[in-house]
């Protein structure tokens, strides 16, 4: 039997994420696999990849709040907001900067904000890729999104690198938190190195290291334990043949995520329907009756 669930990587710097994919791909011989969630080549860390038709669980991963150590270097401004990119603008304004104001303005990004994405993402906006605009000298005007950094720390002051970690929410660039840190203390700043070392419940200690991906089907994660962040509604023999049909189930009793994320609201997030450890299904409540959404017929 083909294996199926979620696989946690430690890509290595250099690796694209769809390099990661392409080699878990060939060490499995599946087709089906894919991640929840890229990281730039020049960064390291956390990579969550599924594996068969646990790839249809893909879109749930994208509410799990994010974990990074990065390094912020201050002085210059580069045209891609990170080391990869060339230098735009430059201060010497870091050197009369002490450690207080740096930890006063990480305080200041705390919570929910409008940023603006980097002119080189992988963002749409009419049809054009971001960073193929920007590449032809036509940046896009991207429009400011709501983001959220529920936790913002310095951890080493070595001018003009600071060392910071930060959780924040999906779709956030740490890219921009360092250009956008620069520009608020007036010295400019760039991304000097990123590792995620969190998605949600899961941790990079416990991943499998992308640079050597020799016998990784025993490190799968099932399918019920990668979503482990829902609540959860067990199934009785009858039920599960009514939601294998697509068909709503009596809601029950529901019980509480088996790694409760903090910051998400459990009430607003789908409900995984099980029976005898495989999942079953993804349900969304509609009144008093759980609506299967997605199909597995266990896994």
């Amino acid at each position: 039997m083909s294996p199926v669930g979620l696989l946690l990587v430690d890509k290595p710097v250099d690796p694209s994420s769809h390099d990661v994919v392409a080699a878990v791909r060939h060490e499995l011989g599946l087709k089906r696999v894919g991640h929840t969630g890229t990281l730039d080549p020049f960064a390291s860390g956390l990579l969550l990849v599924c594996i068969g038709s646990a790839t249809r669980l893909v879109e749930y991963f994208h509410v799990l709040p994010k974990t990074y150590e990065a390094s912020i270097v201050l002085g210059e401004r580069r045209d891609t907001d990170d080391l990869t990119g060339a230098v735009v603008a430059s201060s010497q304004r870091w050197q009369s900067l002490e450690r207080g104001a740096f930890e006063e303005a990480l305080r200041g990004l705390e919570g929910l904000s409008e940023q603006r994405p980097p002119d080189f993402s992988a963002r749409r906006q009419q049809g054009r890729r971001g960073y193929k605009a920007a590449r032809e000298g036509t940046p896009l005007e991207f429009k400011s999104r709501t983001v959220e950094i529920s936790d913002i720390r310095l951890i080493n002051w070595s001018p003009p690198r600071a060392d910071i970690m930060l959780t924040v929410s999906t779709g956030t660039y740490i890219r921009a938190v360092a250009r956008d840190l620069g520009e608020g203390l007036g010295c400019h700043g760039y991304l000097g190195s990123l590792r995620r070392t969190k998605i949600g419940a899961f941790d990079v200690s416990d991943a499998v290291s992308g640079s050597q991906l020799d016998g990784v089907a025993v490190s799968i994660v099932p399918p019920l334990d990668a979503v482990s962040w829902l609540r959860r509604r067990e199934l009785t023999e009858e039920d599960l043949e009514t939601v294998g049909v697509g068909k709503p189930v009596a809601m029950g009793t529901i019980v509480p995520p088996a790694s409760a994320v903090e910051g998400l609201d459990d009430a607003a997030l789908p409900v995984a329907l099980h029976a005898w450890g495989k999942l079953a299904a993804i349900g969304v409540l509609d009144g008093d009756w759980l609506r299967p959404v997605k199909v597995f017929h266990g896994i």
